[in-house]
């Protein structure tokens, strides 16, 4: 099965309304709507910037999608602080990040909050993009492949195979994220090829073979393309190069297979 590429942009806590029109902008502008055939290309904001990236998008009519960086568990109530899934979908979010490493750990989420996010994200028609991860003992140990794979287990844990297929997984070593340690290609395969062994456990083969994995972890234009090339890495969770327009738009194309726009 043919899995189309997509590279989601992580802006983290980065950029005002402002500031997030005008890189929305120059995207836009750097990546001609020829590509987007062949790559889906989102960004994902601060919650503030949300609205302003929703009203540009719609307005102009861009091939970009857009997401959320997290999503409450909860539906609605006295959750000070909480965005629910209901708010991300009204303001037309495609895809939310759940579980990223910086979330599990300046936040302790563990397992059961990252899988009672992902529940909230289907409920609401969002697409978790489901975050797993070692740190760098874990990966010195040379258990870093049975590591990924209970966290993948504990993430979409009692979720159906119709669930699961709904969901995309990002591969972001903890070492990696923002570092300037990437790692190789064959180090990415590895895990996003176990990853991709293990859905077939937990829903079926069918299911494994359409889910999009993507690698994330100091993601670049010069590292995209043979990390991408791998034949279970689906895309990239990118992050700093994620704000540089004309780096984020170079690294969607060769996404796509090029050529560089």
């Amino acid at each position: 099965m043919a899995r189309k590429p997509l590279i989601a942009g992580n802006w983290k806590m980065n950029l005002n309304h402002l500031e997030a029109i005008s890189l929305v902008q120059k995207i836009a502008f750097s990546l001609p709507e020829k590509y987007f055939d062949k790559v889906d290309v989102t960004v994902i904001p601060p919650f503030t910037d949300i609205r302003s990236v929703q009203t540009l998008i719609e307005g102009d009519k861009l091939l970009l999608t857009y997401g959320a960086q997290d999503v409450s568990a909860e539906d609605s109530g006295a959750f000070t602080g909480e965005i629910s899934g209901s708010m991300l979908a009204k303001l037309g979010c495609t895809f939310v990040v759940v579980g990223h490493s910086e979330r599990r750990t300046l936040h302790s989420e563990d397992d059961a909050v990252v899988l009672a996010k992902t529940k909230a994200a289907l409920k609401n028609g969002l697409t978790p993009i489901v975050c797993i991860g070692e740190g760098l003992n874990i990966r010195e140990a040379g258990e870093h492949v049975a590591y990924n794979v209970a966290q993948l287990r504990g993430s979409l844990d009692g979720l159906s195979a119709d669930d699961i297929a709904k969901v995309v997984i990002a591969y972001e070593p903890v070492w990696a994220i923002g570092t300037g340690r990437v790692a190789s290609a064959s180090d990415a395969q590895e895990v996003c090829g176990a990853i991709r062994e293990e859905l077939k456990e937990l829903a079926s083969a069918e299911v494994a073979a359409g889910v999009r994995v993507l690698y994330g972890g100091s993601v670049n234009a010069k590292n995209v393309g043979e990390i991408v090339g791998q034949p279970d890495v689906d895309g990239a969770l990118v992050g700093g190069a994620s704000l540089k327009a004309d780096e984020f738009a170079t690294l969607s194309a060769i996404a796509a297979g090029g050529p560089l726009p």
